[in-house]
Parts: structure tokens; sequence; C-alpha cells
């Protein structure tokens, strides 16, 4: 049994002094492979150097986060283009999406960048990591534009309805990545995994975002995914192996590791 976390910031500065130790952690508690989504050029190298001391460990990824979009997203793109025509090897195109929590000022130029990605990632025949936050509707007006390229990809940290679950099914090939909030008490997801087909599953961390219970306040990291498959396990009514056997069959499919 083994599991992989398919959204992992362990490049972040919160792991500055300890990165490859974490990346050690996770792999003594059973997590053999774990993807690293990009965010933007700031910590971008940081990302590649941490995934260089880990090949086959560690699968990095390359994107514009929504929340890093402005007026020169365009650039950030060709960058990202340039890498990738260097001969630069990703599993995905992402952290891409659309976020309205933090600020609607450049909601424009986060559609644009988004549909700029899919369609990348399309192009390039890889999957796409969707970040979305109280983005529902511009969200699914990008990916009816991109509908007939048929886009794959995860929706990361998934909190919808069943009924967005299943909406995502006429936009492509679509899988959910379930984290830490489904140990949160009263967290609806809990409840709508229930719904979810285990086959459409991948888990992830966001570490070190979204610390699952019981380290609920602390920092959290790759090693944690286990906590997440259990809660996972009981609230489907099925066991821990049968959780990780699925969802990381469906992560090495869906990326290719």
């Amino acid at each position: 049994m083994y599991f992989i976390d398919t959204h992992s910031h362990l490049y972040d500065g919160q792991f500055l002094e300890d990165s490859d130790a974490a990346v050690q952690r996770a792999v003594d508690a059973g997590v053999r492979k774990m993807v690293l989504p990009d965010i933007d050029k700031a910590s971008r190298d940081s990302m590649f150097a941490l995934a260089g001391r880990h090949p086959g460990t560690l699968f990095p990824c390359l994107g514009l986060h929504p929340t890093s979009v402005g007026p020169c997203w365009r650039e950030e793109i060709e960058e990202i283009e340039g890498r990738i025509s260097s001969g630069t090897e990703i599993c995905a195109v992402g952290e891409i999406g659309i976020d309205c929590y933090w600020s609607k000022e450049f909601l424009k130029e986060q559609e644009e960048a988004f549909e700029a990605q899919i369609r990348l990632a399309c192009r390039l025949g890889l999957p796409v990591i969707v970040h979305s936050r109280d983005a529902t509707e511009p969200v699914f007006k990008v990916l009816d534009r991109c509908r007939h390229l048929s886009p794959a990809g995860v929706f990361h940290a998934f909190s919808g309805s069943i009924e967005t679950f299943r909406n995502l099914g006429k936009y492509g090939d679509w899988y959910v990545g379930i984290g830490g909030v489904i140990t949160y008490k009263k967290a609806s997801i809990a409840e709508t995994v229930k719904e979810i087909p285990l086959e459409r599953i991948v888990l992830e961390t966001d570490s070190p975002y979204l610390t699952p219970a019981p380290h609920r306040g602390t920092r959290n990291e790759s090693a944690y995914v286990p906590l997440i498959a259990e809660k996972t396990a009981l609230q489907k009514g099925i066991t821990v192996e049968e959780v990780a056997e699925t969802t990381s069959a469906n992560a090495e499919r869906l990326f290719r590791i």
C-alpha cells in the first residue's frame, strides 16, 4: 500500500530549513510520489531544485497561479513556454484557474490566463491542476470555451456540491483532489465525498496549508496524506487499502508518473 500526494508546495518558504527532511518523512509514511504545482517565477527555481534532489519522488509542474495574475501575465506564460521548449520536464500545467476570494481586480486577466494555459496543456497532451475559489461560474465559462479540446486534469481542493462534480463531466476528463478539509468538523466535502466515485478521486495535502486534523493549526506536509485517506475511507465505508490503491492508480494515470 502506498499513497500519492497530488498537490504539495514542499518548496514553499515554510520548508526553507527542512524541505528534504519533509520529503523523507512523507516517504517514511508511505507517500511514494508527490506532485509539486507551480505558483509563479518567484518560487519556480526553488521548486525545480528540490525536485532535482528527489528524482522519481517529486514531480514538478509549470503554471501561473490565479492570484499571481496581473497586467503582465502574458510574460509569465512566455517564460513557462520557454522552459518547456528548452526541455524542462513537467507532469502537468498548474496550478492555474480563477480566484475571486482574494481579489476580482484582474478577473478578466485571470480568465484569459486560465484559458491560455488550458490550451497550452492540451497542445502538449498534459493534464491541468485547477484552482477554483469562489469562482465556479467564471471557471465553467472558460471550460465551456475549451470543451472541444477535451481537457483533462484535477480540481484541486474540491469543495463543491455533488451537482458541481457531476457537471464537470461535460467539460473533459476530470478528477477531484480531496485534502485535509475532509477532516474538519462540519466540512461539506465530508458528506459529498460519499457520492463521488473513488475512481474520480486523488488525494492531496496542499502543504503547507489546509492541515488535516488532528494537526490543524500547524504546518501541513505530505506525510499527512494517510490521515486524509483514513477519513475518506471512513466516509465511504471502505478500507484505507482500497482508497490508497485506487487513488494512487488514478494519480499515476492522470499525471503519467
